[in-house]
């Protein structure tokens, strides 16, 4: 079932040229970075309980898709991250289908698989886990359709 309820106005400007370009198409074909696709993931905020909405970049394999909370290789995680890990629950917008799902964090053996598919789907990846001493969390989400 769809998320409901109140959306919070996007602070960054690009990403909120972003939404809007993806508003205006209806699909996230219309939109990328450096060329490589990205998917919009609308979670809700675990202080505000605001619904957010996340471009990142689209990181999927037979049909689950993953999470990849990188911040650039900042220092701490990415403020969606806390949010995801709080209420589980996701919509996912690929291209310009919609599908529900929960989110879940991985590690092990499943993390490293994961991270490899990330890094071929957008290889800067790699460099940004350079940059930090945290193991950048990946989360995958099995949507269902709607």
């Amino acid at each position: 079932m769809p998320l409901q309820g109140e959306y919070a106005q996007e602070k960054t400007p690009w990403v909120a040229q972003q939404l809007a370009k993806i508003d205006e198409t209806g699909t996230t074909d219309s939109v990328g970075i450096n060329g490589m696709a990205v998917v919009v993931y609308t979670i809700r905020g675990r202080k505000s309980g605001l619904l957010r909405r996340v471009p990142l970049m689209r990181v999927e394999h037979e049909g689950v898709y993953a999470a990849v909370a990188s911040k650039g290789g900042a220092p701490e995680h990415p403020a969606w991250y806390g949010n995801i890990t709080s209420n589980p629950a996701v919509e996912l917008q690929d291209g310009d289908r919609h599908f529900d799902g929960v989110a879940r964090e991985i590690s092990g053996a499943e993390r490293d698989e994961w991270w490899e598919r990330a890094v071929a789907a957008f290889p800067p990846y790699a460099e940004y886990q350079t940059k930090t001493d945290r193991q950048i969390p990946v989360l995958l989400i099995e949507p269902t359709p709607r």
